[in-house]
């Protein structure tokens, strides 16, 4: 027989052995961290990222390098709604950066705002911070003004309208925050970078954090810092391509823009590239403070860091001279950076993402899953983590935008007429009410881009991206019609799309 003995120490055992592993079992899992610097009208296809020297060491060497990133609507405020609600316009209608646009408005506020992603991650416990510019018309007194908090956010820093460097206000956390001119004190990627410092250092220990920071940079008016203000001297905007080309197969819009440009004009957009440049060295000593940062609490390793921006940007293209609001890829084109836990550094990847599938993203770090929520964006944490085992991924999406214009005739531009905005001193003009379009952009076999306005001329645009990169050249009349009638319905499907069916919506 075995001693009795032997049986208590055996039940001794097992008891110590199960209060041992009980709190294993029951202790949570602490979710990764996030970061996500979103910087405005920062372009891929013209440069834009060559003065990044920290972003592309400290983020891209360091993980994911996107080759392929899009945004969905090429201006500010329907693609930063594209971003929170994870949303193609036809689905949060925001159609541009006016009030009448949707824009932050009333109804966005009480649709939009209770389902976009940092609602989702706050009810899984993240600690949510934001600092700078959220939507253009944001605090406004016609969208509930400066008290207006949006859902989802613990620290709330936003900027009252559209970009500024110094002399705008702040909703700090619902409250008037005026700002002048000195630069220690007011300068705002500055206070931006210290403010996401002071939260890293004041947040609960132990709980999830999702910091969001949006700069003004490179948006007009293009305020360096001032020990920036001598950079790029030299630095012109890049003679290559379409720059200063005709766009006489082109929508209207394009067919009357002064080509070539004025001497006056190429100064003016050769003055703002080097001005946009020297804003953005500011965001990249921001990226460089946010990672030593991390670094020094020990979360770097446990924080993923994504750096994006709104739309791309234009100077010269098409005798534009400065602006975005346009289908091609300089303005459609993104950066798009992510680094973080698993993720193998050096890696550069060809899939499309859209800047709709970062709050799918976010949605699934945190376990969350986006086929509970009414996002089209689908998460790309796989392609991160193994991106050689997804083949399932989407070969071609939709690029929609709803043009602004102006009632009344352009004083200096009469013979225009009304409808345009955004005119130079030459009056070309950026855009126009029926600078309304939707586009299919594939990549697949081929590199296509089909597009349909919605004017009176039923304008269409279709280009052979491979063969003719800069979109030089519109291949309408010489493709076959049954290529068109395919892509006209290829276009109807994704414009109808949403949530599910925009995530099934595949070729």
């Amino acid at each position: 027989m075995v001693p009795a003995t032997k049986y208590l120490g055996l039940g001794r055992f097992v008891l110590l052995a199960v209060l041992t592993w009980v709190p294993r079992c029951t202790t949570a899992v602490k979710r990764p961290n996030m970061v996500l610097i979103l910087s405005d009208d920062q372009d891929v296809e013209l440069g834009g990222m060559t003065p990044m020297k920290k972003v592309n060491s400290l983020i891209g060497d360091a993980g994911v390098t996107f080759l392929n990133a899009f945004t969905v609507a090429p201006l500010c405020c329907p693609s930063r709604s594209s971003l929170l609600s994870g949303k193609y316009p036809h689905n949060h209608m925001v159609r541009n950066n006016s009030l009448s646009g949707n824009c932050s408005s009333i109804l966005w506020q009480k649709i939009e705002e209770p389902q976009a992603f940092p609602v989702y991650l706050q009810k899984q416990d993240y600690q949510t911070f934001y600092a700078g510019k959220y939507l253009n018309q944001y605090g406004k007194k016609d969208a509930g003004g400066v008290a207006h908090k949006p859902l989802g956010w613990n620290v709330w820093n936003a900027l009252v309208g559209n970009s500024q460097y110094y002399n705008y206000s702040l909703s700090a956390d619902g409250k008037e925050e005026k700002h002048g001119d000195q630069y220690e004190k007011d300068y705002l990627t500055d206070l931006i970078t210290n403010r996401s410092v002071e939260f890293l250092n004041n947040k609960k220990p132990g709980k999830p954090f999702f910091i969001m920071l949006a700069p003004p940079s490179p948006h007009s008016p293009w305020t360096s810092a001032p020990q920036y203000a001598g950079f790029f001297s030299n630095v012109q905007a890049p003679r290559d391509g379409s720059f200063n080309q005709s766009g006489k197969n082109k929508h209207w819009l394009l067919r009357q823009a002064k080509s070539p440009m004025s001497s006056t004009s190429v100064d003016f957009l050769d003055n703002a590239f080097r001005k946009r440049w020297q804003t953005l060295l500011s965001v990249d000593d921001l990226v460089e403070k946010i990672v030593m940062k991390l670094n020094d609490t020990k979360e770097l390793d446990d924080t993923y860091i994504f750096y994006t921006s709104d739309n791309g940007y234009h100077t010269g293209q098409f005798s534009l001279p400065i602006d975005k609001r346009q289908l091609y890829e300089f303005d459609i084109r993104i950066p798009l950076l992510v680094r973080g836990p698993g993720i193998k550094p050096k890696q550069k990847l060809q899939q499309p993402i859209l800047n709709i599938d970062l709050g799918p993203t976010f949605l699934e770090i945190a376990g969350l899953a986006v086929s509970n929520t009414t996002m089209d964006g689908q998460s790309f944490l796989p392609l991160l983590t193994a991106p050689q085992t997804n083949n399932t991924w989407r070969s071609d999406f939709l690029v929609e935008y709803s043009g602004e214009g102006n009632e009344e005739k352009d004083p200096d531009c009469p013979a225009l007429g009304p409808g345009v905005s955004q005119c130079f001193p030459d009056c070309v003009c950026e855009d126009a009410f029926n600078n309304t379009y939707a586009c299919v952009r594939t990549l697949a076999e081929a590199s296509l881009q089909y597009c349909e306005f919605a004017d009176q001329e039923d304008f269409v645009e279709v280009y052979n991206v491979t063969s003719d990169p800069h979109q030089i050249d519109n291949i309408v009349k010489k493709v076959d019609p049954t290529f068109l009638q395919a892509m006209n319905q290829r276009l109807i499907k994704l414009q109808s799309c949403a949530a599910q069916s925009c995530r099934d919506n595949k070729r």
